[in-house]
């Protein structure tokens, strides 16, 4: 199943390759086709990481697949060293 993120990392090369093409092919020189490219690789980058970014999982499926909580765990027994 393909998700977002999947999209994303299709989109990011075809954006570099497919756009710096196309510019080029419209006239403008490669030197300022591949930035104008890389730019919207960027935006790509950025919407995926701060605009929709992952999400961390809800608590209660976090404390379904974490073992014991340190509240739950025994207390070490203090050991002095003299």
């Amino acid at each position: 199943m393909t998700g977002y993120y999947d999209y994303i990392l299709g989109l990011i090369p075809l954006a570099l390759l497919g756009i710096t093409g196309t510019l080029t092919v419209a006239g403008l020189q490669l030197t300022t086709a591949v930035p104008m490219a890389a730019g919207v690789a960027a935006l790509l980058t950025g919407h995926a990481l701060f605009v929709n970014g992952p999400s961390s999982p809800s608590p209660s499926r976090l404390d379904e697949h974490a073992g014991p909580n340190a509240a739950d765990a025994p207390s070490p027994s203090v050991l002095d060293a003299d």
